[in-house]
C-alpha cells in the first residue's frame, strides 16, 4: 500500500472539520505527493479525545468524519489515517482506515493494542511523551505479538517540563533497530502543552528544523498536520503547517534524503 523505501508523508488537517475542506486539503496533498514522488496517507482525526479544555473542538461527530475520509479514500485514491481511543472503535475504524494510529498518551494500554492489531492494518503507534526510545520496542511487541506485524512507530518529543517538548533524535536510530519504520512527527513534537490559556500553544517555525534533522538520521517518513489558514483551524493551529509551505520544504527535504 504504502513504499516504506521511499520517504513517505502522512499529512492533513489535525481533525476533520467538514467535507469541503477535507477534500481541498487532499487534493492539494495529492497533488504534491504525484509531484515529487512521495507516498502519501492522508491523515484527519474523527474525534480529538485528548484536549486541554472541555470547551475544546473535539469533531464533527465520528460517523460524519469517518464518512467524510471513505470518501476521501475511495474517490481520490488516497490511503487515510486517523486515531482511535478505545478498544471497542478499532473494528469500525478498521472499515474506513489503511492506517489505524494509536495516541501518544495511549501507546501503552494493552487492550487497545491488541484490539488495533487484531484488524490486521497497519498501525502507527506514537511515542508517549513520558516514555523513552527504547521503551517502544514492548509497545511495538504487543501488535507482533498479537499477529500483526504491520507496524509503524512515530516519535514525537519528551516532556522535560511543564510546557515544551524535546525531540532527541538518537531515538529514530534506537527505534529503527526494532525493525518496523520510523516516522517524525515534526508538528506535534512542537507542541507547547498545558497553556495557562486552556489552548495548546506550538512553535511552527521550528518545523523545518525538526524535518531536516529527522531526515537526515534516517526517519522513514514525516507526520505534518498542515492546513490553508492554521490561525482558523478548529483545532492545534498553533503549530500546524500553512500548507503553501509544505512544497517547499519537501523539496529541501528529499535532497537531504538524495544526499544520505
Amino acid at each position: 500500500m504504502v513504499d516504506t523505501n521511499k520517504l513517505f508523508l502522512i499529512a492533513g488537517p489535525c481533525a476533520i472539520e467538514g467535507e469541503e475542506i477535507a477534500f481541498s486539503i487532499a487534493e492539494r496533498l495529492i497533488g504534491l505527493s504525484q509531484k515529487l514522488n512521495i507516498p502519501l496517507i492522508f491523515k484527519g482525526s474523527y474525534r480529538k479525545a485528548n484536549r486541554t479544555s472541555i470547551n475544546s473542538f473535539t469533531g464533527i461527530g465520528d460517523e460524519k468524519a469517518l464518512k467524510i475520509l471513505e470518501k476521501i479514500k475511495d474517490q481520490l485514491g488516497v490511503p487515510v489515517c486517523s486515531d482511535i481511543h478505545s478498544d471497542q472503535e478499532a473494528a469500525r475504524a478498521a472499515e474506513v482506515l489503511d492506517v489505524i494510529q494509536i495516541p501518544a498518551f495511549l501507546c501503552r494500554q494493552t487492550s487497545l493494542l491488541v484490539a488495533a492489531a487484531k484488524t490486521g492494518k497497519i498501525i502507527n503507534i506514537k511515542k508517549g511523551q513520558f516514555l523513552s526510545a527504547g521503551a517502544m520496542e514492548f509497545a511495538a511487541k504487543k501488535i507482533t505479538d498479537s499477529g500483526n506485524d504491520n507496524v509503524w512507530l512515530t516519535e514525537r518529543g519528551t516532556s522535560f517540563g511543564h510546557h515544551d517538548l524535546i525531540v532527541d533524535f538518537r531515538g529514530i536510530t534506537e527505534m529503527k533497530s526494532f525493525g518496523h519504520p520510523v516516522i517524525m512527527d515534526c508538528t506535534h513534537s512542537l507542541q507547547q502543552p498545558n497553556q495557562k490559556s486552556g489552548v495548546t500553544g506550538g512553535k511552527p517555525e521550528m518545523i523545518e528544523t525538526i524535518a531536516k534533522a529527522a531526515v537526515a538520521v534516517g526517519a522513514d517518513g514525516l507526520f505534518i498536520e498542515t492546513h490553508p489558514d492554521p490561525s482558523s483551524a478548529k483545532s492545534d493551529g498553533a503549530n500546524m503547517l500553512p500548507l503553501d509551505q509544505l512544497e517547499a520544504l519537501l523539496v529541501k527535504l528529499l535532497r537531504i534524503r538524495e544526499a544520505i
